[in-house]
This record gives structure tokens, C-alpha cells and sequence, in this order.
């Protein structure tokens, strides 16, 4: 096989919390329907403050209740994602206003909100950092319906 043909990147803020979440369950999604070969899949943060770092705690719990694991370490948005990636999505509107800033000009890739493909219009996957245990749940669901309808929608195109 020649490789993926298709690629997308998940953004938020540090890169520990919604978009390695956001990565490890659309890597699920994709193995679980035999097209692992056909993606290319990552996630990272606006911000530096976190790169190398796993991804919190509360985040890799939440994954392990689901049976899905991470091993992504943090990193932060770069130039050449914008040329490697088909999609970024972004977690919130902060999110697609600072992608945007560092978006090149010759950017080839799509920057939508992830939630613009939840089926029940939630369209901001809000920050899960400052809150409880839940906070990471209701990311892991609203990520889980957004990823499915994503991935339907990518492979249709």
C-alpha cells in the first residue's frame, strides 16, 4: 500500500486532555473498521507547556475505562501540520482562532471544530482540566459520537 491517504490532526489547548483523547478514540474508531493503513493520526496543543508530557491522568483513566490506551506524548502545533494534515480539528473556537493565526498561507488542510460533526449539536468540546472526573466522561462521549460521524463523512468524501 502506498501509505494513508488521508490525515487528521486534534487540537486543543496543552495537548493532555481533549485531543489525546480525541486521537485515541478515532484511532479505535479507524482500527476497529479495518482502515489503519489508510490513516495518518495525531494530536497536539496550541500551547508549549506541556510537550513530551503524557496526557493527564484524569484523561489516561478515563481511556482505560473505555479499554483504549494512549501512548502520545505532547507536542504543539507546527508549521508543517498544516501541509501533512488533511483536517485539524480543533476542541473550541480559542482553539480554531489560534490555528488560524499560525495557519501559512500555502496551508492545504481543512480547520473545522470537532464539533461540528456531534450529531447532538454540541458543537464545543469544553476543557475537561479544571473540572472532576466527570468533566473527562462527558469529553470521552461527546468525542466518541464526533469521531464516529467524522470518520463517515471522511471516508464518504
Amino acid at each position: 500500500m502506498a501509505g494513508p491517504q488521508k490525515s487528521v490532526l486534534f487540537v486543543c489547548l496543552g495537548n493532555i486532555c481533549r485531543s489525546p483523547i480525541a486521537e485515541a478514540v478515532f484511532r479505535d474508531e479507524v482500527m476497529f473498521k479495518g482502515l489503519e493503513d489508510q490513516w495518518l493520526i495525531d494530536s497536539c496543543g496550541i500551547g508549549h507547556w506541556h510537550i513530551g508530557e503524557k496526557p493527564d491522568k484524569r484523561a489516561r483513566e478515563c481511556l482505560k475505562q473505555h479499554k483504549l490506551e494512549t501512548h502520545h506524548r505532547g507536542r504543539q502545533l507546527e508549521n508543517a501540520d498544516f501541509s501533512k494534515f488533511q483536517y485539524i480539528l480543533g476542541m473550541d473556537e480559542n482553539n480554531i482562532k489560534e490555528i488560524k493565526k499560525k495557519m501559512p498561507k500555502d496551508s492545504t488542510a481543512t480547520v473545522k471544530l470537532l464539533g461540528e460533526y456531534d450529531p447532538e449539536k454540541q458543537l464545543i468540546i469544553v476543557d475537561p482540566y479544571y473540572g472532576g472526573e466527570d468533566g473527562f466522561e462527558r469529553v470521552y462521549q461527546q468525542v466518541l459520537r464526533c469521531c464516529k460521524a467524522f470518520l463517515e463523512e471522511a471516508m464518504a468524501a
